[in-house]
């Protein structure tokens, strides 16, 4: 496994997912705020993920140049991004056009009937 991520599952998991997961959720709220569009967020994730490999090796002693371990925290911390995109653009539509839209779920929206 430390092999397939360049670093050991521990620092992988805990660095990707807690402090770069909670900056991608930030990421995807700022782009929805300012109603930007979806495909910003792949050069946003793909940056998050350049520092993320940089503090694995700075910090952990993981392999700096993991090709399979930064292709797995870029698509970890975009699909984080989105989610925290999608949630957000949701809130929005029902909150900013109440006489339009009502919330369904966590990540959609409908017509008012």
């Amino acid at each position: 496994m430390a092999a397939l991520l360049g670093a050991s599952a521990a620092s992988f998991l805990g660095l990707t997912l807690l402090l770069f997961g909670a900056a991608a959720v930030a990421t995807g709220r700022a782009l929805a705020r300012s109603w930007r569009p979806l495909w910003q967020a792949l050069p946003y994730a793909a940056l998050l993920a350049v520092a993320d490999r940089f503090l694995l090796y700075a910090l952990f002693g993981g392999e700096l140049l993991s090709a399979s371990g930064y292709a797995i925290a870029a698509s970890i911390l975009l699909l984080v991004t989105l989610l925290g995109y999608r949630a957000t653009q949701a809130r929005l539509m029902v909150r900013q056009y109440p006489w339009l839209y009502e919330k369904a779920g966590p990540l959609g929206w409908r017509e008012r009937r």
